[in-house]
Parts: structure tokens; sequence; C-alpha cells
């Protein structure tokens, strides 16, 4: 699902590379072994079988030691792991990324939409994602390029220029998010706190669970409106953000929806006032400026249940929308929301 390109310089990522479906493990090995077998087989144990007896004999120990030492004068050279410096970010999602596995003393440079942490407004700014000026970015010199892997045009060009880049497309689920987190993380060296990273959020998402898992059961799921922004834009269950809501038990109004949409319908006022969900999420807060009051001066909105029980929850735009690291506190507003709706039903 993703790649790394073009590392022939950079065998970290080239292991990242193989990760993916490329094995060169055992190469090393049988370098080693080979190297080891040939000086065993030149030591003196081996030739004095035909050799004439001599008035000196060589004791046993001796060949040996004899033997140890012409090994331990060939060793086998390793490779001396070489990670990027010059490290282009044109994801916003893989910028929290980098950062979250300690990586952000090898950032270059970052794309115009990545502002967290607040580290990044210190990197070169004006680098676009969505248009890049492939030209400019080759002139700052990088050694890695990380996209979303959405551009298939600015692949191809740093193809040509010779220039490493690592893909992380959108996550289908928070298994991808780990995933990519991982990838990163051996990439540019900090493969031990990658791992450290997700066992703790790992740990963090299962605590949501039990808390969901210990709340009384309920006749009917719970059904919630997530809320792009002003003009009814939602997601369905088959986008990322939408997974999240269902694998804590709630249901989408926005899946109920029969046209294709691609995963973000475009709901109309009439279809949330009759589906009437129990939570709404603001997720344009931020860029937007919506807020449960706003919500609440809409025409006929006050009578809806999530507005009138005070169930309107606003959202950090940029969590709601990523599937980073910061995917966990997202997860956490929502079973926030959800443990609110349980305590009045008790």
């Amino acid at each position: 699902m993703k790649r790394i390109t073009r590392l022939a310089a950079l065998l970290p990522l080239i292991m990242v590379a193989a990760a993916c479906g490329t094995s060169d493990d055992g190469a090393n090995d049988d370098v080693g072994s080979e190297a080891v077998e040939t000086t065993v087989a030149e030591t003196p144990s081996e030739t004095t079988e035909s050799a004439p007896e001599t008035t000196v004999p060589i004791a046993d120990s001796e060949v040996a030691e004899e033997s140890d030492a012409e090994v331990a004068d060939d060793p086998v050279e390793e490779e001396e792991m070489v990670y990027p410096s010059a490290i282009i970010s044109l994801s916003p999602t893989a910028t929290e990324m980098l950062y979250a596995v300690g990586a952000g003393d090898q950032v270059l440079a970052v794309d115009d939409f990545s502002n967290f942490p607040a580290e990044t407004a210190d990197k070169m700014p004006g680098v676009s994602g969505y248009d890049p000026n492939v030209e400019a970015i080759i002139g700052l010199g990088p050694d890695l390029i990380v996209t979303d892997g959405t551009n298939p045009d600015l692949l191809a060009a740093l193809d040509r220029a010779g220039i490493p880049h690592w893909e992380g497309p959108a996550a289908v689920t928070v298994d991808d998010t780990f995933e990519q987190i991982l990838e990163l993380g051996a990439a540019t060296g900090h493969a031990d706190e990658a791992g450290a990273l997700v066992d703790e959020l790992t740990a963090d998402l299962d605590a949501l669970l039990e808390r969901i898992a210990t709340l009384p059961e309920l006749e009917t799921p719970l059904t919630f409106y997530h809320e792009l922004d002003s003009t009814y834009y939602s997601v369905t269950s088959e986008t990322f953000i939408g997974s999240t809501y269902t694998s804590l038990g709630l249901r989408n109004i926005a899946d109920l929806v029969e046209e294709e949409s691609y995963g973000y319908p475009q709901l109309s006022a009439e279809f949330i006032l009759d589906k009437d969900p129990d939570i709404i999420f603001l997720a344009c807060t931020i860029y937007c400026g919506e807020t449960p009051e706003s919500v609440a001066a809409r025409p006929g909105w006050d009578a809806l249940t999530a507005v009138a029980a005070g169930h309107v929850v606003p959202l950090n735009d940029d969590i709601a929308s990523r599937w980073g690291p910061r995917i966990i506190e997202h997860m956490s507003a929502v079973v926030d929301a959800v443990e609110a709706v349980a305590s009045v039903g008790e």
C-alpha cells in the first residue's frame, strides 16, 4: 500500500520498502557465513592429515587459536546506516507522524497545511502540497519527500530527479495509521520510538473501547451526524473518520443516503431533521466557525434531540480530518460524548 522509491543510497528506506513485499534479509547472512566457512577451510587442521609428521607437533588448541585469529582478522564489513536528514513533507498527517516519532529535526520543509506541532512554523514556508512546484522543491535539496501519494505527476518528476519518496495514502482503519507510523519510524531511524508510540496509542484505544463496553446496554445504537461544513457535507462509515465512530458502536445517519457519494454525501436540512440524530459532531469549528449555538439557531434545528439535550460536540477540524497519531484524541472526544448521552438515560 505504501512505497519508498529509489532508495539505493538509503538502506533504512530500502528496509521499509522490503516490508511492503520485498525482502533482502538473507543476503548479508549468506555473505557472512561464506566468509567464515572459507577461513575455517584454510586452517591448519584441514591440512595436517596429508602432511608428513614433524618433530614439532601442533597442539589442537594452537590450531583452534590460529583459526579464530584468522576469522577475527577477516570480519564481515557492516554497511553504515544512512538516514534522511533533509525531509520535505507534503502531507499534514505525515508531518505529525514524523514529529511524533522524533524525526522533527530531520524535517527541512513542510507544506502549507502542516500546522502541527507548533515547531512546524519554523520550517521553510510556502511549499504547496496540492499544487507543488517540483523545481522549487528539488532546489531545496531534499533527500526524502513524504507525500500522500495522490499526485502521480509529482511522483514521476521525483523519480526522474532520483529523489527518494514515501507515500502514505489516506488510512482506512486505525491499524493503517499505526502501520504508517512504524514505516516512517523505520525510514528515519526512529523505529524504537515509533514502536513505543504505537504501543501507547494501542493501549489508549483499548482503554476507550473498554469504556464503551462498560456502558449500559441500549435498545438501539446511538445515532450521529458528522458535519464537515455548513452545507451539510458528511462522511459515511466507508471513510476513515466514519469508521472510527462505528468502531465505538455508533450508527451513522449518512449511511442511509442512497445516492453514490464516494463516502462524502451532501445531506439536506430536511434529511437531518427527519433522522433526528442523538449526537451532532461539528468538524468545521476553526475554518467555518460553527458552534453549538450557531447550529441551534438554524431554522427548526432547536427541536433536534442532539440540540435540545446539549449533545452538539465541537471538534478540532485538523484532528477530525487526519489519520495521524492524534486520532485517539478524536476518538476520546467521541467516547466522552457517548458517555454524556448514556448518563442522561440512567
